[in-house]
């Protein structure tokens, strides 16, 4: 059965899963961003598709307002869930290409696992017009080691059986033009961070189904998956777990004014 189409739905089914699953930032790359871009204690920023709010919550821990802006409700039901205590908090129903924010707005705008969908050209616009100077943004992604353990290399092959677009989207993560179309050709820089997750099986079968681009509960190949799924566990796990390692990777700048490219 053919996955959605529509980057703003594709996730609502699974956005149980994805609460209880997805990785979270590690703080010292927020603080390695914060650094890097002199971001002021208190300043707004704007989150373009927050999901369930992994990406909030370590820039509301280190003392940031936080402006959420998701176009699917279940996720934006997680967020303020998970969020809701923080009085800086606030989530809306926006896009990356429509925020609905105020102009000149926020200090700095990101998104974590969320830029390959956008439509850049509108998605830079819109960042210009509620981003004030200087416009400074970083795009954030938690980039799994494919590589590494024999658990790392089974399940990067569990994925590509299974999933017609993995590959597609995993190379989208990684493409320069996009970036430089966002920021401007070559003016952006780049942070990696280490990190690393412990999961027994019922979260790593979640954080499975949390992907939108493998096979949904319906799907007749998601039996077969998940079966595939348990027997890697079984032959790969110590103590109950396995190990799913990632690389943190934050593109952050300033966006230049006008056409990003000649």
């Amino acid at each position: 059965m053919p996955q959605t189409t529509d980057s703003t739905e594709r996730f609502g089914a699974r956005a149980d899963a994805y609460a209880r699953a997805r990785p979270g930032y590690p703080e010292s790359a927020i603080s390695a961003l914060s650094q890097a871009l002199g971001l002021q204690p208190g300043a707004t920023v704007v989150d373009l598709g927050c999901g369930t709010g992994l990406s909030c919550e370590p820039f509301l821990r280190a003392g940031y307002t936080v402006v959420g802006v998701e176009p699917n409700a279940a996720m934006r039901a997680h967020a303020l869930a998970r969020l809701g205590t923080y009085d800086r908090f606030t989530v809306v129903e926006g896009s990356a290409e429509a925020t609905g924010l105020a102009g000149g707005s926020a200090d700095l705008l990101i998104a974590a696992q969320a830029f390959h969908w956008f439509d850049v050209p509108a998605a830079r616009s819109e960042a210009l017009r509620i981003l004030r100077a200087p416009a400074r943004a970083a795009l954030i992604w938690n980039d799994r080691c494919a590589e590494g353990s024999p658990f790392a290399s089974g399940y990067e092959d569990l994925l590509r059986r299974y999933s017609t677009e993995y590959l597609e989207l995993r190379h989208r993560h990684g493409r320069n033009d996009r970036i430089d179309e966002f920021f401007g050709r070559g003016r952006w820089q780049a942070l990696t961070v280490m990190h690393h997750d412990e999961l027994d099986y019922a979260r790593l079968a979640d954080r499975l189904n949390s992907a939108s681009y493998v096979p949904a509960a319906e799907d007749p190949r998601h039996e077969a998956m998940i079966a595939d799924l348990q027997q890697l566990f079984t032959q790969t796990a110590h103590q109950g777990a396995v190990t799913m390692a990632f690389e943190t990777r934050v593109i952050y700048g300033e966006i230049t004014g006008g056409h990003a490219l000649p």
